[in-house]
């Protein structure tokens, strides 16, 4: 992403947010008729303390280098919450070209695939910042992904992709009970770490993917929700063992390069559990074999 499509994506997000504000949320008086929802742009420049000039300005792309101050003022005016926040001030950061990520393969320590591994009980997938999967242990592989190769994750050239599969993929989109929900959040992560990640271009390949092949994707990056994902409850309708609701974390490693892992548990007792419990006999023989052939 370079600087034109940063600060468009600034501009962007300022207007869903703007046209979300009525004069009566913000505690001013409505005078004329008004052609589109929302606060206008003075009005809003009234109540962060910049100019209308200046602000219009940051909507149109045409102002880049905005202060923390003025960012700060009009993350207070817009109402915004931590996570968009926090968005709003990666938009308006200025792209550092000598950054430049290229599009290559991300690598996951060998130590993090241990740790997948040694997570035996649970399902738990590494992501990069791409969400493309970086591993996996047996028991997420089956929860996730059962239809795919065990071994996909260690294919840079065809890795699964977990935003690719919940928009395009069948069987992915068959795997969640509230599929809306599940692509609504997917799209609000990845508009978080998009801003995080400006100069990623192998994220803006796969953005651009899926604007094109997903019409469903295409109309929620368009209303640019932004959230970051920690934790929650995901609502499978899993193929093999029915329905069931799984706790999950998200634990970001340390080196802050984008790559975490996702980990899926179930309450005790709850149908959830006996679910996993039937799951673990045929990951159970997976890790066998995984481990029978490092032996050869």
């Amino acid at each position: 992403m370079d600087d034109i499509a940063a600060t468009a994506d600034l501009g962007t997000f300022l207007r869903t947010r703007r046209a979300k504000l009525t004069p009566e949320d913000v505690g001013i008086s409505s005078y004329g008729s008004r052609r589109v929802p929302g606060l206008r742009r003075e009005e809003l420049a009234q109540l962060a303390g910049v100019s209308a000039t200046y602000y219009t300005r940051l909507e149109q792309g045409q102002s880049t280098n905005a202060s923390e101050a003025v960012i700060d003022s009009l993350a207070r005016a817009l109402g915004l919450n931590a996570d968009e926040r926090a968005h709003l001030h990666d938009l308006a950061r200025p792209v550092r070209a000598r950054r430049k990520r290229q599009a290559r393969p991300e690598r996951v320590r060998a130590g993090t695939i241990g740790l997948l591994n040694a997570m035996s009980d649970i399902p738990a997938v590494a992501v990069g910042r791409r969400n493309e999967v970086l591993g996996w242990n047996a028991l997420g592989h089956l929860l996730l992904a059962g239809h795919l190769d065990v071994d996909a994750p260690e294919r840079p050239t065809d890795r699964p992709n977990l935003t690719r599969m919940l928009f395009l993929d069948p069987h992915t989109r068959d795997l969640y009970r509230n599929w809306r929900e599940e692509a609504t959040l997917a799209v609000a992560s990845l508009r978080f770490v998009a801003a995080q990640f400006k100069d990623d271009r192998g994220l803006a390949e796969l953005i651009g993917e899926l604007t094109l092949n997903s019409p469903e994707f295409a109309a929620l990056w368009a209303k640019h929700p932004v959230q970051r994902c920690v934790s929650g409850v995901k609502e499978f309708r899993h193929p093999e063992v029915g329905d069931f609701e799984l706790n999950f974390e998200v634990l970001h490693l340390p080196d802050a390069n984008g790559q975490r892992i996702i980990a899926h548990s179930a309450e005790p007792n709850s149908r959830a559990s006996g679910a996993l419990q039937l799951l673990r006999v045929p990951a159970t023989d997976l890790s066998r074999s995984a481990a029978d052939t490092a032996r050869r």
